[in-house]
């Protein structure tokens, strides 16, 4: 019995070298020419310019802060990366240096249109197409993708990644020259590709910051400008793209301020997302939950009011509000409207004047309920009786500012926050 366990072993141990060997034989050339793009000038990602690899994959900027940055792409149906169609396309930096890459493949929210209420038959039944391609795309996905990887890098080693019951990715990972290549495909979600460093993969994704640590960062990202505006930096924008994923982009935001790492196709899974989009605030309150927990962070239902008292509780301390709302194309239009002439800092005496129409205005706002939608609030202005908006559709919604007469009128009145 010892003899054949210890033959096991040694059997094991053999098998993990070969694969370890086999997977370090690749060449960047090779690892490039699989992937179909330029990835690798060397062999080693971590010490490249995070701004010249995007010039050269050609993925536009999605968000900038003083440490971090990410670019994304969506891209259009002849696109293929390592011979699949890829969806979401992002690359992420730290301090100028690459820090990691997320390749989205057949998923349910950028390959399923979001079924309106009014879809007459013939969109229906493209949608239900739809949702039955993508299942199989994923499982079409995970097969080609599986083969190409262990062709280039050897045999995977199951693995985990994530931290919380709902936000757990299994995974096969690959390992090479200091390089971890993760493949998820949860069922009926989404297939992924996910380039890190090894340290990290090992890490499980798994990271904690202090309480006093995160309160001295988040306070710090509180501006005072002239004209009365407070307001939080630092937010890293995710741009959701043309899917309905305002609830997971948002909550994706909000979690990596608060320094908890966040995926939004991960998050659209624990917040059991529909197909093409549509999440509830609370199912995905719920899926992450054990996720900020784990990081040291916990959310909070709260209750807030549209006046700069309510506001300052939270902004105040550097902590941004997740909203629901309903975002109409008359709420939009007034939003949009005053951003160039806002962008001035202009007056508060005199501004607040000319909002005075505004708010007279807002009496005829509705709430429809078929634009229910979730964005974040990280400023206000007592003098000017404003508050600021964030959308997770791209760097130019990245602040908006609408009257509190405006924001009330379209509320759904639920707020979250993640506290440190």
């Amino acid at each position: 019995m010892r003899k054949s366990l210890i033959h096991t072993a040694l059997a094991g141990f053999l098998f993990l070298a070969f694969a370890e060997f086999a997977a370090g034989v690749a060449t960047p050339s090779e690892v490039n020419a699989a992937f179909g793009v330029e990835i690798l000038t060397d062999e080693n990602l971590w010490d490249d310019d995070v701004s010249a690899l995007a010039e050269r994959l050609e993925w536009p900027l999605e968000s900038q802060t003083s440490t971090d940055a990410s670019y994304r792409k969506y891209p259009d149906s002849s696109d293929r990366l390592i011979g699949c169609r890829s969806y979401s396309n992002a690359l992420y930096g730290v301090m100028g240096r690459v820090s990691g890459i997320s390749l989205l493949f057949a998923n349910k929210g950028d390959a399923v249109d979001a079924l309106k209420e009014d879809a007459n038959a013939r969109e229906a039944r493209e949608v239900k197409d739809q949702i039955r391609d993508y299942k199989k795309g994923i499982q079409d996905d995970k097969k080609n993708l599986t083969l190409a990887l262990t062709k280039l890098f050897g045999e995977p080693v199951p693995d985990r990644f994530g931290q919380g019951r709902q936000t757990t990715e299994m995974v096969k990972r690959w390992d090479w020259n200091g390089h971890s290549f993760l493949l998820a495909a949860p069922r009926d979600e989404y297939v992924a590709i996910r380039i890190m460093p090894v340290e990290s993969a090992k890490a499980g994704g798994r990271t904690r910051t202090s309480d006093a640590e995160m309160k001295s960062r988040v306070e710090s990202r509180v501006e005072k400008r002239p004209n009365g505006d407070v307001i939080l930096k630092e937010i890293a924008m995710v741009n959701q793209g043309p899917k309905g994923y305002c609830v997971p982009a948002t909550w994706e935001r909000v979690m990596r301020y608060m320094g908890v790492p966040a995926d939004m196709y991960v998050l659209a899974m624990a917040g059991e997302s529909g197909a093409g989009g549509g999440t509830s605030l609370e199912a995905i309150s719920e899926g992450a939950r054990q996720s900020i927990i784990n990081s040291g962070r916990r959310v909070v239902l709260e209750q807030v009011k549209f006046d700069a008292l309510s506001m300052a509780r939270y902004i105040d301390k550097g902590l941004p509000i997740i909203w629901g709302m309903f975002s109409t194309e008359e709420f939009n239009a007034a939003a949009n409207s005053r951003q160039a002439a806002r962008a001035g800092e202009p007056d508060p005496a005199t501004w607040k004047k000319e909002l005075a129409e505004a708010r007279k205005s807002a009496r005829k706002f509705h709430a429809d309920k078929s634009k229910a939608h979730v964005c974040l609030i990280i400023g206000y202005n007592k003098q000017t009786g404003e508050v600021a908006l964030s959308d997770s559709w791209g760097p130019a919604f990245a602040e908006r500012w609408v009257t509190f007469e405006e924001a009330k009128a379209v509320s759904q009145d639920a707020f979250y926050v993640i506290h440190f």
